[in-house]
């Protein structure tokens, strides 16, 4: 797969685990693994870019005695997710006219 594609589908798999509630690195491993295989070290460098581009904000808190980092999507990471809603149905498309599936 393109480099640039899976990128954007992992920042978008990302902003969907946080889209209904606050949640950290651990909890969005494990809410995303049943779909990808992600680890940490690809994970935080996308938080960091979604961040970035105020797609998603970060706060701190302690959590059993430890400091913990807390995402949450931005309005402008629900509107991310609404246009990759509407770029999907496009893609699909695209795919079924490639492998001319559904023709």
């Amino acid at each position: 797969m393109d480099i640039q594609m899976k990128r954007g589908l992992l920042d978008v798999l990302v902003l969907a685990a946080i889209k209904d509630e606050d949640s950290y690195g651990y909890k969005i491993i494990k809410d995303v693994s049943p779909f990808v295989e992600i680890s940490e070290s690809t994970l935080y460098p996308i938080l960091r870019r979604l961040e970035a581009v105020s797609l998603l904000t970060v706060r701190t808190a302690i959590h059993n005695g430890r400091l913990r980092k807390y995402y949450r999507i931005t309005p402008a990471g629900l509107l991310r997710l609404e246009e990759f809603k509407r770029e999907w149905k496009e893609l699909l498309s695209i795919y079924k006219f490639v492998t001319k599936e559904g023709l």
